[in-house]
């Protein structure tokens, strides 16, 4: 099954405005699921998963600053 999150052409700022709403609600996902009875190892695997979503969401707003016009985007989340 697939749904469809994202598809058009948006400004640069409504278009990072949704990458970095559907990022964080990941990083928040990521931070909800550490708690104090997980073992080191796992707790550092889910820090470092945060980490590289932020440095990646870094790396996205300087490309989409980039980019002249609007700025096309397609989206899917599939399960199966």
């Amino acid at each position: 099954m697939t749904i469809q999150l994202v598809k058009g052409e948006f400004p640069a700022s409504d278009a990072m405005e949704l990458i970095s709403q559907l990022v964080q609600v990941k990083i928040k996902y990521h931070e909800q699921k550490i708690s104090s009875d997980m073992n080191e190892e796992d707790i550092k695997s889910r820090e470092k998963k945060i980490k590289k979503l932020q440095d990646d969401l870094s790396e996205m707003k300087k490309y989409v600053q980039s980019i002249p016009g609007n700025v096309a985007m397609i989206s899917h989340m599939n399960v199966g």
